[in-house]
C-alpha cells in the first residue's frame, strides 16, 4: 500500500457538504441484501474477514502473557483442520492491536510472522491530554516497534468547526508516526451529525491518515452502517480529488459473522473489491473472531462446536 501523503488543508472540499440522513439510512439498510452469500461463498468471505481483523485487547488487566496468547491466536486464527478441509493455508489476522506498553511483548510473541503490531495512542480513548504528551505516546509506541498507530482526534475541534486546529493536530501526529501507518479514530458516536463525520473524515485524510476509523469502541454508539457509508464515500471523494487511496476501519460493536459480511458488502458496493484486502480494510474486534470460527466449523462439519473450542485467548 502506498502511503497517503496528505494535502494542504482544503476546507472548500467539505465545507458545503449536506447529507440526507434518511437516504443514507435507507441505503445502509439495503446493503445486507445486495449480495447473496451462501455456503462456500459465505465461508470464503468469512475467511477474508479474518485476514482483515485487527485482533484487539485493550483491557486494564492486560499482561505480556495475555498478549502472547492473543498473538498465538492471531498466528493461527482458525483451527488448522478446518483450514485444511477448506483448502486454505497461511491465514493470519491483519494485525494485533494493543496499548503502547504491550507493543514490545506483542512484537516478541509475533516474531517473524509478518503480522503487524498496531498500538492505540494519543490518550486513547478520550484524547484529552496535552498535545506534547499525545505525541510522546506515539513516539514511545514507535520506538518499541509499533507498525501502525491508532490515534484519537479532539472531538471538540469538530464540534466547534475548528478545522485548521484539527488538521494541525493530525499533521503533527502523522509526523510523529514516522514510518508507522496512522489510523485516525474519529469517535463518530461523539460527533453528533453525519455532516461532522464527513468533514472530520476529509480533514483526517488531508492531514495524511492512512486509514480512517469509526470508533474507539468505548463510545455509547460505535460503528454503524450509516456512519460507515458516509466515511466510505468521503474516501471515494478524496481518491477522486487527489488520486490517493485511504483505508477504512470500523471498530466497536462488530461481534457476529453476519456483521463481518455486512461490512465487506459495504466495501465492495461503495469502494470496490480492492478494499477487501487488509492493506485497505481492517475490522477492529476481539469477540468477532470466535463467532467467525464457529460458523466456519459449522460449514465444514455440519454442526456447531462447543464454545471452548474457539477460545480467543
Amino acid at each position: 500500500m502506498t502511503r497517503n501523503p496528505g494535502t494542504d488543508l482544503r476546507t472548500d472540499w467539505f465545507a458545503d457538504i449536506r447529507i440526507n440522513t434518511p437516504a443514507v439510512e435507507r441505503r445502509a439498510a439495503s446493503l445486507p441484501a445486495r449480495r447473496s452469500l451462501k455456503k462456500d461463498h459465505q465461508a470464503a468471505w468469512l475467511l477474508n474477514a479474518v485476514r482483515c481483523i485487527d485482533l484487539t485487547t485493550l483491557a486494564g488487566d492486560d499482561t505480556p502473557d495475555r498478549v502472547a496468547r492473543l498473538c498465538a491466536k492471531a498466528r493461527q486464527p482458525i483451527a488448522s483442520e478446518l483450514l485444511e478441509a477448506m483448502g486454505a493455508t497461511g491465514l493470519t489476522t491483519g494485525a494485533v492491536c494493543v496499548y503502547p506498553t504491550m507493543v514490545a511483548p506483542a512484537k516478541r510473541a509475533l516474531g517473524n510472522s509478518g503480522i503487524p503490531v498496531a498500538s492505540v495512542a494519543t490518550g486513547f480513548p478520550a484524547g484529552l491530554m496535552p498535545l506534547n504528551l499525545r505525541l510522546a505516546e506515539i513516539l514511545y509506541a514507535v520506538e518499541h516497534g509499533a507498525d501502525e498507530i491508532d490515534i484519537v482526534i479532539t472531538r471538540a475541534h469538530v464540534l466547534r468547526g475548528e478545522w485548521a486546529a484539527l488538521y494541525d493536530e493530525l499533521r503533527a501526529m502523522r509526523e510523529a508516526c514516522g514510518d508507522a501507518r496512522m489510523k485516525a479514530i474519529l469517535a463518530t458516536g461523539d460527533l453528533k451529525s453525519l455532516e461532522n463525520v464527513a468533514r472530520a473524515s476529509h480533514v483526517a485524510m488531508q492531514a495524511g491518515a492512512d486509514w480512517i476509523k469509526t470508533s474507539t469502541g468505548k463510545e455509547g454508539v460505535n460503528a454503524t452502517l450509516p456512519v460507515s457509508l458516509v466515511m466510505c464515500r468521503a474516501i471515494r471523494d478524496y481518491r477522486d480529488q487527489t488520486g490517493h487511496v485511504v483505508g477504512f476501519k470500523p471498530a466497536g460493536g462488530l461481534r457476529t459473522a453476519k456483521d463481518a459480511l455486512n461490512w465487506q458488502v459495504l466495501m465492495a458496493e461503495e469502494l470496490g473489491r480492492d478494499w477487501l484486502r487488509p492493506d485497505l480494510f481492517r475490522i477492529g474486534a476481539s469477540s468477532l473472531l470466535g463467532d467467525i470460527e464457529r460458523q466456519i466449523s459449522h460449514h465444514v462439519t455440519g454442526r456447531y462446536a462447543a464454545g471452548y473450542r474457539q477460545a480467543i485467548a
